[in-house]
């Protein structure tokens, strides 16, 4: 049995020699027992003998980017078996070097999830730490509390150095507190709430700030809560109002949109047939030149469930209607399987115009690129803003990068609820058309399946 005694938790670099001695002598990961001063963290630390160091003896070789990576996180968390599950990984990825790229691995998918909450943690230090004034014999010093979750302090100091490098500070937490000077950084010991400041002046203005600012139009309690759990509330001056702001939000908004329909008409679909009209006429991107025309999105102005495709086949183009070809039959067989009735979803697309390739007789499906989803993303802003959805459903990656505005990566983020960046709900799952590529008809048929249930959880959800 090896022993590896690290400096402290977050002891990457102490962990990374010791690691790859240990893998380079081919010791297994049931042999070495991983520790953080006197503290063991393997679970089963004490059985055997515990007192061989690890081998001197080095062999170099290699390991993917992606692992150093993960491992640089994962060392940050803190559960107690982080370093033997990295330690696992490390062996088994020199006999399997592409493992780390199999997402459906329990070890993979573990640590990812542990890398995941890190990083989440790492987040929520950056947006809801609060400095406060408390003045010494040298002027000004700011001081802030935080209770994270992991060992990530040292890793957000740089961020917070470069942030605030003409301030004097100090963060302090149960663990360990961070000092800057104004020209270096000290760590110190664990410190507590009472040691931390409760506010000062300056805390007036910004809240009354905030309530000028709040929208109600914009409240998501259950988004808000996901992104600021409570525990954050009590360390922040601006959630002192967010009870009562939220208590009145409902009612303002009810005011805001009695008071936006009465200024229109109170008719959504004399403005939806004017936003139609003037697609029909889009030139905001090339696209325009060769299709035949402009592919709008069809449906109820006020349907509960939108769906957001990628762009209009070859004959969606010629008929002027989303999803009725082969992709849009499938699309429909799934939605009854799910027990969705299509009349009451509105269906469109992220980019309106048809992209081809000419090839002879034939019209061949080309990719939008990025340029001509983001001038589309316009017309489905437009969309969202009248038909208001309580769900958008994006078919395929395309759709899910005109919703989000960045690159998503469809199978880590398929399966479950997301928010948009105006605050809707948001599910993601393949578009319809991937099916019709699958090479065999047991695929295709398990892949049908998940389809439907992806569209019946999204459907679910509007309850």
């Amino acid at each position: 049995m090896h022993t590896v005694t690290l400096t402290d938790p977050d002891d990457f670099d102490g962990w990374r020699d010791a690691a790859r001695r240990l893998a380079a002598q081919g010791v297994p990961p049931d042999d070495v027992v991983w520790q953080v001063g006197t503290v063991p963290t393997d679970l089963f630390a004490g059985e055997g003998n515990a007192d061989a160091p690890p081998p001197s003896t080095t062999i170099a070789f290699s390991v993917p980017r992606a692992f150093v990576d993960l491992a640089r996180s994962v060392v940050l968390a803190a559960d107690p078996e982080r370093f033997a599950l990295l330690y696992t990984l490390l062996v088994r990825l020199r006999r399997q070097p592409k493992l780390i790229e199999d997402r459906a691995d329990p070890l993979v998918r573990r640590l990812d999830t542990i890398a995941k909450g890190v990083r989440r943690d790492i987040h929520k230090m950056r947006a809801f730490l609060r400095f406060r004034d408390m003045p010494d014999d040298h002027g000004s010093r700011y001081v802030a509390w935080f209770e994270p979750e992991h060992h990530i302090l040292r890793a957000n100091a740089a961020f917070f150095v470069n942030r605030f490098a003409s301030m004097r500070w100090s963060i302090l937490t149960p663990a360990a507190s961070l000092h800057w000077d104004g020209t270096s950084l000290s760590e110190g010991p664990g410190a507590t709430k009472a040691e931390a400041p409760d506010g000062d002046p300056v805390e007036e203005v910004w809240k009354t700030y905030y309530a000028s600012i709040f929208n109600p139009a914009r409240v998501k309690v259950g988004a808000m809560l996901k992104e600021m759990p409570r525990k954050y509330w009590k360390n922040m001056p601006e959630t002192a109002l967010v009870p009562q702001l939220i208590a009145g939000a409902q009612a303002r908004e009810t005011r805001m949109i009695d008071t936006a329909r009465d200024a229109v008409g109170g008719n959504s679909m004399i403005a939806w047939d004017a936003l139609r009209e003037e697609a029909a006429g889009c030139t905001r991107c090339p696209l325009h030149k060769p299709a035949t025309q402009t592919v709008f999105g069809e449906g109820p102005v006020d349907a509960p469930l939108m769906f957001v495709g990628e762009q209009p086949g070859d004959q969606e183009d010629i008929a002027g209607r989303p999803f009725v070809g082969p992709a849009g039959q499938v699309f429909d067989r799934a939605l009854a399987a799910a027990g969705v009735d299509r009349s009451r979803v509105y269906v469109t697309n992220a980019v309106k115009h048809f992209k081809y390739e000419q090839r002879g007789k034939r019209r061949i499906h080309a990719k939008p690129g990025a340029g001509e989803i983001e001038a589309c993303r316009w017309w489905i802003d437009q969309e969202r803003m009248l038909v208001r959805p309580k769900m958008t459903v994006a078919l395929g990656a395309t759709a899910a990068r005109s919703l989000f505005g960045r690159v998503v990566t469809i199978g880590r983020e398929r399966g479950r609820e997301l928010r948009l960046p105006d605050g809707g709900a948001a599910w993601i799952t393949v578009h319809p058309s991937y099916l019709l590529r699958l090479p065999d008809q047991a695929m295709a048929d398990e892949e049908f399946g998940r389809f439907v249930e992806d569209l019946r959880q999204a459907h679910a959800l509007l309850a």
